[in-house]
């Protein structure tokens, strides 16, 4: 026999082969998929009994909303408790709950910080379901593939939460996007969301594929380019399956437009999706004075935002270095300008960058002229916005700006980051007039800093006024007739 002919047996042998593996492998596929199916329909059962067991026992249905920070201080816990106020006011027979993974907590403090933070007071209580294991979407659990990482844990911390208890309606106000299939699948709930800021961007992939070092993009990653490749196709595969998880959303409500363009092209909801602004308390602000500040010895300079790496508070110290150098030669020296960083410290890494940055202040030479002021009171915070004659935003992209519309309201002249929301909604021209500065790196604040310094006071308050006018756009009441026109199509399916 040939050569040929031995190669010949040999291929006919081995698709004889594999066409009798063929069956049993096609027989076991249709098995395990059927068992699977089985299991997702007795625990989807399971389930439903344990809600309906609840429903007959209160007699009323229940929306839920998945907040594991929700003891935290910053502008996604404002749209939490605003969402809460406006849902109870307006749906008397309905209940609510929270999912938190705050711990050592009771759920009467968690609504006394709220208060005390927000000036935020609910009608009525809400139930509180403490889980075990936000651990889960901590992102220094996964010191590399981070937001797979959180993605796979905000998953079991979800299957937690719905085993714990099982909503009629479930909202992730966090952008747990990976959650919304446990519940709708699972928990047969209907599923609502409001996205802050997307879990993956179009701009991330262009900062990988450019190579630009970030606080997400390492500089060894963005120095070689195998491992920017690699993290290129990671981020397409993560931007796949978020966008799959995200079909789950019966409605998809977004804080700004740069958000709704990203989650637009990532989720494609064109008819699901609504422009929903974050509340802002404008009323409290609004009742501060604002009149020429030309009688000022010392100007603030004051920040608002949690202790985050992509608030970059970093890049906020050494401008404030560089401006308060060449203010040493002028009137009134150093002793002339402060600055103020307040913000919220959800865990321990928040607490430990706090004092990274208080180092940082100390290496500068700058620690005496700078203060911290850690999850204050409402009161302290509208104090001390009164009194600044600067509000400073650096954060890259920032989904919205709470903080920037904030500042805008109290009177202050407002210098944020030209991108993102800041860039798109908030720092723009009212009715033709300037509302405040926008900058994109740290010789761009410098330079915007001094200007503003030395404007006249007459100059400063118009662009005060333009700002403090503009921003009714974005105040509670707006909000909630936005909030509860989105939600209707959902609420409207309770019983």
């Amino acid at each position: 026999m040939s050569v040929h002919d031995q190669l010949s047996q040999c291929l006919c042998d081995l698709i004889r082969l594999l066409w009798t593996l063929l069956l049993p492998c096609m027989l076991l596929c249709v098995l395990l998929t059927a068992t699977l199916i089985m299991l997702v329909m007795s625990v989807r059962v399971w389930l439903q009994a344990k809600r309906n067991a609840r429903r007959a026992r209160d007699g009323r249905p229940v929306v839920a909303f998945f907040h594991p920070y929700c003891n935290a201080g910053g502008g996604g816990e404002r749209v939490l408790w605003c969402a809460l106020r406006a849902l109870q006011n307006r749906y008397q027979n309905v209940n609510f709950a929270v999912y938190t993974g705050d711990q050592g907590v009771t759920g009467q403090q968690i609504l006394d910080g709220a208060r005390q933070r927000f000036n935020i007071l609910l009608p009525r209580p809400v139930q509180f379901v403490f889980l075990k294991h936000r651990v889960l979407v901590e992102a220094n659990l996964f010191p590399h593939f981070t937001l797979i990482g959180q993605s796979v844990g905000s998953i079991f911390l979800g299957w937690e939460a719905l085993t714990e208890f099982v909503p009629d309606v479930y909202i992730d106000s966090m952008g747990y996007a990976f959650t919304m299939p446990v519940f709708k699948y699972l928990g047969g709930c209907h599923v609502a969301s409001y996205v802050h800021y997307p879990t993956i961007s179009t701009d991330m992939l262009s900062v990988v594929r450019e190579r630009n070092p970030r606080f997400n993009n390492a500089d060894y990653i963005s120095d070689n380019l195998f491992l920017s490749a690699v993290k290129v196709v990671y981020y397409c595969m993560l931007a796949l399956l978020y966008g799959l998880a995200s079909s789950c959303s019966d409605v998809v409500m977004v804080n700004s437009s740069w958000t709704r363009e990203h989650i637009l092209t990532l989720w494609r909801a064109q008819n699901r999706t609504c422009l929903v602004y974050p509340p802002c308390d404008t009323t409290a602000f609004l009742q501060l004075p604002m009149d020429e500040d030309s009688g000022k010895k010392c100007h603030s300079i004051v920040s608002i935002g949690q202790f985050r790496p992509e608030k970059d508070h970093r890049l906020q110290i050494r401008a404030f270095r560089r401006v308060l150098e060449r203010k040493e030669a002028g009137p009134g020296g150093r002793e002339s300008l402060r600055l103020v960083l307040i913000g919220g410290c959800r865990n321990l890494e928040d607490e430990d960058r706090v004092l990274m940055l208080r180092g940082l202040c100390q290496e500068l030479g700058v620690a005496d002229r700078v203060e911290f002021k850690l999850n204050v009171p409402f009161e302290e915070l509208k104090r001390e916005l009164g009194e600044a004659t600067v509000g400073l935003h650096t954060m890259w992209n920032e989904h919205f700006g709470i903080g920037v519309v904030e500042c805008m309201a109290a009177g202050t002249v407002i210098l944020a980051h030209k991108s993102g929301g800041p860039k798109l909604d908030i720092v723009v021209p009212y009715e033709g007039g300037q509302t405040g500065f926008l900058a994109e790196d740290e010789d761009d604040f410098v330079n915007a800093m001094e200007r503003i310094l030395a404007m006249s006071p007459s100059a400063r308050l118009e662009i005060r006024r333009n700002a403090r006018l503009s921003v009714s756009r974005f105040s509670d009441q707006e909000f909630e007739n936005c909030f509860l026109a989105a939600i209707e199509p959902i609420m409207g399916t309770l019983a």
